[in-house]
């Protein structure tokens, strides 16, 4: 099983803060980490305040040299598709090849508010109008030029510049809508994503995407919060730090000792996951880190 890291920053975390736990991961053998997009916090007070996701990942990419950087998931409200577009494939260009770009539509109506950004309507319409921008803007072949002519975005002869190195720059689109997310998953996702569901829901919705992808291949994953503990003290007091319950979190995520979170994580492979995102929420505590790294995937075989 391919164990990732995913953060929540905007809870309250500096760069520095992200670039320790990243290059930790890194260090521990983790296949990747991705952070949220978010501005606003959403319990606590959030210090020291948001930071940019692409901004991160930029800096990360220049500081780290192995681990794959990505975001879970950028909002499609936040930047126009053809500046999204540009922002991703300097970041590629500047990992050497290391980045994934999760896009979803956005959703969280409060921080729009607190930091001036329209929070449009047909959010879900505007996203598949994105979807076919970024990737189409990384497609054309250098020389050509990519125009495109929609209800939202419209785009005349642009250079379609830069290029990433990756080609493509694998796509990562999540969520638990019935009919219009495994649509645009079957079409233009890479890796499909289901966050924070039960083992059954998440089994359903794979089914539902593999037959929208109709024979395309795709990467199955769920992000999983996460809560280790090497005995039931260390598990409780781990729980109060993000404000958690124990209990909950064993119910609906890979919470308690190495062996009940590798046996819950176990659980979602034979759903169809064959790639977790382990939502870690306090990004000081390296400990956890390894941890998991040293406890629990030594479990997953």
């Amino acid at each position: 099983m391919d164990l990732r890291v995913m953060t929540e920053p905007q809870q309250g975390a500096s760069y520095d803060t992200q670039l320790a736990m990243a290059r930790s991961a890194e260090e521990l053998g983790f296949s990747a980490w991705f952070r949220s997009d978010h501005y606003l916090h959403m319990s606590g007070d959030g210090m020291p305040g948001p930071t940019d996701a692409w901004v991160t990942l930029a800096g990360l990419a220049r500081e780290t040299s192995t681990i794959r950087l990505g975001t879970m998931v950028t909002a499609g409200t936040f930047r126009l598709p053809g500046v999204l577009a540009i922002q991703v494939a300097q970041v590629d260009q500047m990992s050497g090849g290391r980045v994934e770009l999760g896009l979803g539509a956005g959703w969280f109506e409060e921080e729009h508010r607190a930091y001036g950004i329209p929070f449009p309507t047909a959010r879900h319409a505007r996203l598949e109008e994105q979807l076919e921008i970024v990737t189409g803007l990384w497609a054309t072949p250098v020389g050509s030029t990519y125009s495109f002519d929609g209800k939202y975005y419209q785009l005349t002869d642009s250079p379609a510049l830069p290029k990433p190195v990756q080609s493509p720059i694998p796509v990562v689109i999540g969520g638990l809508g019935p009919t219009r997310t495994p649509a645009l998953a079957g079409r233009y996702a890479h890796e499909f994503n289901v966050p924070f569901a039960s083992v059954a829901e998440t089994a359903a919705q794979f089914e539902r995407v593999r037959k929208a992808a109709d024979g395309r291949e795709l990467v199955y994953s769920a992000a999983v919060a996460t809560c280790v503990g090497k005995d039931d003290a260390e598990v409780s007091r781990r729980a109060a730090v993000i404000g958690r319950d124990v209990d909950e979190l064993k119910a609906s995520g890979a919470a308690g000792t190495p062996e009940e979170a590798a046996a819950k994580l176990r659980a979602y492979a034979e759903a169809g996951a064959s790639r977790i995102y382990l939502q870690l929420i306090d990004m000081t505590d390296l400990d956890h880190l390894n941890l998991i790294a040293s406890e629990v995937r030594p479990l997953l075989g």
